[in-house]
């Protein structure tokens, strides 16, 4: 009998020890609060953990972690296994996936979003760059057009920008810059605080963010139709975090993306669309809508010399970069 138990004991230690390794339990960084813009990153986390009964989960952080300018460092070292940052705050360390953030493209749709961010991310040059911190490009957060909340005198023509302090960061801070305005670069959770002190007087964003972050409670005028581009932010993990995943626990992991996606898609047309007018309509915020001639005009003097800059400074760099325009710009000719 002493021998049946002392077996037992054995085989329940074991069971218990084995139960044990199988767990994976990984920290996300992220900023802010959860909102529309972590959607996707939420629903991932409720998939892996439902496909895997438990036994991987993500352990999701909202500022926690890192600062959100930090998270691709965090990612180099193994800080934590998987974040989310945007392209932008630091071009010069991840200048392949930067022709996303080229002003006036013509992204028509979130679903177009995607489709050309996976494009990119899959192109050699953009896994060997983003290899270099150790990261592996997962999914994208896609988002809208962007257009500008601002305090003061609303700019009825696009000559009205002139001087304009605004926070823009990648492509857009470059088409703001090529209309006379000062593109200021910093990120989502500095930016109320530099519209209630005056150092900026206007922000672009996507929607959801001008919600998040507070830009509606003391703007005075929206740009309804500027749309001078929008912002690439990424998701990645580490890449030995992922190689050192079980298989069952990879596959869990790489095969809820797709529905992860279009969960967040899902959220951003409906219920954060839904949430943007009224929300405007509440505060009183005045609706600048441009021209077709201003539009164009704005077009001219914005996207193509910004285009020509980003093709020369990053083929002198070593990329592959009217490749990767060209894809880009291809895939949207074609209506992919």
């Amino acid at each position: 009998m002493n021998n049946f138990l002392s077996r037992a004991a054995v085989a329940a230690i074991v069971v218990a020890f084995g139960s044990e390794a199988m767990a994976t339990e990984w920290n996300v960084s992220l900023w802010g609060k959860r909102r529309a813009f972590t959607e996707h990153v939420e629903k991932l986390a409720e998939l892996v953990s439902d496909k895997t009964g438990g036994e991987f989960t993500l352990n999701i952080s909202y500022g926690g972690l890192s600062k959100n300018r930090e998270n691709l460092d965090g990612i180099s070292i193994g800080a934590f296994e998987m974040a989310q940052f945007c392209a932008g705050y630091h071009r010069d360390k991840n200048p392949s996936i930067t022709v996303l953030e080229l002003p006036f493209l013509g992204v028509t749709s979130l679903e177009q979003e995607v489709e050309l961010s996976m494009a990119v991310y899959e192109h050699p040059a953009a896994v060997e760059d983003l290899a270099r911190w150790n990261a592996k490009l997962l999914m994208p957060s896609p988002l809208p057009q962007y257009n500008i909340v601002g305090v003061g005198d609303a700019p009825e023509k696009i000559t009205d920008f002139e001087g304009l302090s605004v926070r823009a960061t990648g492509g857009i801070g470059a088409a703001m810059e090529a209309v006379g305005a000062v593109p200021t670069s910093m990120s989502a959770t500095e930016v109320r605080q530099a519209m209630d002190s005056g150092v900026v007087k206007a922000v672009s964003f996507a929607p959801h963010a001008h919600m998040s972050f507070g830009t509606i409670e003391n703007g005075k005028w929206w740009t309804t139709n500027l749309n001078p581009g929008t912002v690439n932010c990424p998701v990645v993990v580490n890449t030995e975090a992922l190689a050192d995943l079980s298989d069952d626990h990879r596959e869990a992991l790489m095969s809820s993306v797709d529905e992860a996606l279009e969960h967040y898609i899902a959220n951003y047309n409906g219920a954060t669309m839904d949430a943007w007018g009224p929300a405007l309509e509440e505060r009183g915020i005045i609706k600048v809508t441009y021209s077709d001639d201003e539009i164009a005009a704005f077009k001219k003097a914005a996207a193509a010399p910004a285009a020509e800059a980003w093709i020369e400074q990053n083929t002198k760099a070593g990329l592959p970069a009217q490749e990767l325009y060209d894809l880009v710009t291809g895939m949207i000719a074609s209506g992919s």
